[in-house]
């Protein structure tokens, strides 16, 4: 573990490394679909984090973002955990890619590690904003290598919550996000909205957020940061309140406190 640890970190930072020295560059952009961006940089941190990781355990399989439709020989058999190597490192070297290609700094490299099935290890790296959140199952989850725990708010009322918005642009789906929008806006303090899930659900994990539910992600979007925001004391689910998988397309974290609340209104107008 200590191996898989420090290789954690080192990929971390490789990745992130890339990013700082092209964050006020101009950026080749392309686009998978209308609103999914991906950059010149994305592509190349990703390598970077594969050269480390593979170099120390090349027989660990990889599901990573760009990797996974340009370099089949990387990815592993399939989302769901049919994986028959018991190790697999999920990596989405740019998580915020939109905010990056626009010069804004909410934007990380996440990168988690799971084992049989179960995401034990967990990093996200701001290498604008300096901030390394870390998460190991059962052993708590950290910020620049100080214990973090959620919010103590108690009720949505005094909440301050965070959502992103799925790249699917029809009306239809956005017509239904917004009428959640509008439904925690009255019953909260506010919502926010930075474009990064993985730093959306680490500011969940410190307490800069009391909830956050968004739809869609995919598992490289959430792995790690799920995992560092559990391990901070959040509650997850789903939107019915069920079990939460990373390889579903339904994620509600919150302190806990308020998650009853929150359930109630994306059981009522999520169907």
């Amino acid at each position: 573990m200590n191996k898989i640890k420090t290789t954690l970190e080192k990929a971390l930072l490789a990745g992130g490394a890339l990013v700082s020295k092209a964050f006020d560059l101009p950026k080749k952009i392309e686009l998978k679909s209308r609103a999914n961006l991906v950059t010149e940089t994305d592509k190349q941190a990703e390598e970077k984090i594969l050269n480390v990781i593979l170099a120390a355990f090349p027989d660990h399989a990889i599901l990573a973002e760009e990797t996974e439709s340009r370099n089949p020989k990387f990815t592993s058999n399939t989302f769901i955990n049919h994986n028959p190597r018991p190790f697999k490192w999920i990596i989405d070297p740019v998580d915020g890619t939109t905010n990056f290609a626009h010069g804004l700094g909410l934007v990380s490299v996440s990168i988690a590690l799971e084992q049989n099935g179960i995401v034990t290890l967990g990093g996200i790296w701001n290498p604008i904003l300096k901030e390394m959140f870390i998460a190991e199952k059962g052993k708590g989850a950290y910020l620049n290598g100080k214990r973090i725990s959620v919010s103590k708010t108690p009720k949505l009322e005094s909440s301050l919550l965070v959502t992103g918005f799925p790249y699917d642009k029809s009306r239809y789906t956005h017509e239904r996000i917004m009428k959640i929008v509008q439904e925690f806006l009255l019953a909260s303090h506010g919502i926010r909205r930075l474009g990064s899930a993985a730093i959306d659900l680490c500011y969940v994990a410190c307490g800069r957020f009391d909830g956050y539910w968004e739809s869609k992600l995919q598992p490289w979007d959430q792995a790690a940061g799920a995992l560092v925001a559990k391990e901070a004391g959040a509650k997850l689910s789903n939107f019915k309140g069920k079990f939460f998988s990373i390889y579903e397309q339904e994620t509600l974290a919150t302190n806990g406190k308020i998650h009853s609340e929150m359930l109630s209104v994306l059981k009522r107008l999520s169907k």
